[in-house]
């Protein structure tokens, strides 16, 4: 048997990829994260499949499932919200299923700042704007974050932000990043993103909380923050498609390019 950890994507059903699907569909034992993964995500599992929502179970349960499926020779779907590497939780799964020789693979899913970029209905790095982006947390009552990783310092990059669980930290994330990008820097609450309820509430870092709060959303949103995130700034053309810049699949008309340039 093997433990398929299949990210679902951020919630919309047509999000999953084929591969996501057709293993979902195949699993006789289904594994979801119920308070991020829509239970349409995972009623496409077989008829008779056992299908446990695993928000109020702990990591010593979930794994009994798995140990229970194992030893039946039964492949397990571990459905998990966004895409399973960024902060997926599966580290420690993988750890001890590794300990016991239980086989897995890892399914990548659509992760929420990709779908919350595209619902907002622009592009994260925009030429001499914003080149890089930081995927980040806050640690409010989850794990504490490493030495160095903190907003101050990732804030000194002025590069675009996707803070994850900080929706009850905006007054901390006002603070720490006015200093590096201004108070009139844009940010965008996306609020689960992809589920028919999704909200998306624009604002800049001294305003954003006040808007945040007058909607009543506490959990279950995505917080970017950058330049890139406004929508009438100047930037240049990207120079992929620039005329005057030839590559090995655009030469200058009438002029050789040596394969070697890319």
């Amino acid at each position: 048997m093997t433990v398929y950890f299949i990210g679902a994507g951020p919630g919309d059903p047509e999000l999953l990829t084929l591969k996501a699907a057709r293993l979902i569909k195949a699993c006789p034992v289904c594994l979801y994260a119920g308070s991020l993964v829509p239970e349409q995500v995972v009623a496409i599992a077989p008829e008779g499949a056992k299908v446990m929502d695993t928000a109020p179970m702990t990591l010593d349960d979930t794994h009994g499932e798995i140990v229970a499926a194992h030893a039946k020779g039964q492949d397990v779907a571990r459905v998990h919200s966004g895409d399973p590497s960024l902060y997926g939780a599966i580290a420690e799964q993988i750890r001890r299923l590794n300990a016991e020789g239980i086989p897995y693979e890892i399914i990548p899913g659509v992760p929420a700042y990709t779908a919350a970029a595209a619902a907002l209905g622009q592009e994260l790095t925009v030429p001499e704007i914003a080149q890089s982006i930081v995927l980040t947390r806050v640690s409010m009552q989850s794990t504490g974050m490493p030495e160095g990783e903190t907003l101050d310092n990732f804030g000194r990059t002025g590069t675009t932000l996707a803070i994850h669980l900080g929706i009850r930290a905006l007054r901390e994330i006002e603070r720490k990043l006015v200093p590096h990008y201004g108070a009139d820097c844009p940010v965008a609450v996306v609020y689960r993103v992809g589920w028919p309820d999704q909200q998306i509430i624009r604002g800049t870092l001294t305003d954003i909380g006040k808007k945040v709060r007058a909607a009543k959303i506490t959990r279950t949103a995505l917080v970017l923050v950058g330049p890139a995130l406004a929508r009438d700034h100047a930037f240049p053309d990207s120079a992929l498609y620039d005329p005057t810049k030839p590559h090995v699949l655009r030469p200058v008309a009438g002029k050789e390019v040596n394969n070697d340039i890319i």
